[in-house]
């Protein structure tokens, strides 16, 4: 009865110390006296006890903390960079036959190609120009890893840290470039004003004598219209109104102080119609 219990209860502990459950993102590497014989899961995985050895890989994206590292750049100034590493592995055999620690190695090779790529470069092109190296960082250590089945999705640079005098300097630069802004912006200011004021004037201007030419035009119309009407009436004018209107004209003339009066020799035409009006109605009394 004690015997059944005991291979009973070994029975339990092997199966427990055999059986292994790996997750969705997770995988393990099998070793079988020392031979891998590759990787097992997701699900349940048999892993025979005192034969079987697995290691656990996990195929999550990771990242890795470098911290900062001191580079010189081409006009020698020496700067502080830390950035951060992404990666995940895609092979999860070779990621552990192939390396001992992909991590640490994945870092060295970073740091050694950061100071190989700040070297050529001047500080001001490594603080404008931080994608750059994000990406020649990500394609080399991609070169490598991709050995170890291990995929670098992402460098990232955090900080770039100048020398103190360096960012002394940078500080002054930056509050003159704001000072000369502010003047500049306060100059195109005045200077779009005063153009505003001038195009107001002009269009007064404009304005002013666009209403002086149609003021004209209409005087112009007035006196044309005055001197058609002129015209028509003229033309309903005779004779006799015309030597009545000289006639009068004549009285005027002769209630003057002055004894000569000068008649033009058309006078006696001018009377000629009054001559003939007075004869017919001197017949008709007859």
């Amino acid at each position: 009865m004690e015997t059944t219990i005991f291979i009973f209860a070994l029975i339990i502990i092997l199966a427990w110390m055999a059986i292994k459950i790996v997750r969705e993102y997770q995988r393990i590497v099998v070793f079988r006296l020392g031979r891998c014989i590759g990787g097992r899961g997701p699900g349940l995985v048999w892993l025979w006890p005192f034969i079987d050895k697995g290691v656990w890989v996990d195929l999550r994206e990771l990242f890795l903390d470098v911290p900062q590292q001191t580079c010189i750049t081409k006009d020698n100034a020496g700067i502080g960079i830390d950035f951060l590493i992404y990666w995940k592995v895609t092979n999860p055999v070779e990621s552990v036959v192939k390396v001992v620690n992909f991590a640490t190695a994945s870092q060295g090779i970073a740091i050694t190609t950061l100071r190989a790529v700040v070297g050529e470069m001047l500080l001001d092109e490594v603080l404008a120009k931080r994608e750059r190296i994000n990406e020649i960082l990500r394609t080399k250590l991609d070169e490598v890893t991709e050995r170890w089945g291990v995929k670098v999705t992402s460098v990232e640079i955090r900080e770039v840290l100048p020398p103190k005098d360096i960012q002394e300097a940078m500080t002054k630069q930056m509050s003159a470039e704001r000072g000369r802004r502010a003047i500049v912006t306060e100059a195109d200011g005045k200077r779009e004003a005063a153009i505003k004021v001038a195009e107001g004037a002009k269009q007064a201007e404009i304005l002013k004598a666009e209403g002086e030419r149609q003021a004209r035009i209409l005087r112009a119309e007035g006196f044309a219209l005055a001197l058609e009407k002129i015209f028509s009436a003229a033309k309903l004018v005779d004779t006799k109104t015309m030597s009545l209107q000289y006639l009068e004209t004549l009285k005027a003339l002769g209630a003057s102080p002055a004894t000569k009066f000068i008649f033009p020799m058309e006078f006696t035409n001018i009377l000629r119609p009054f001559m003939d009006y007075a004869g017919k109605a001197f017949e008709k009394q007859e």
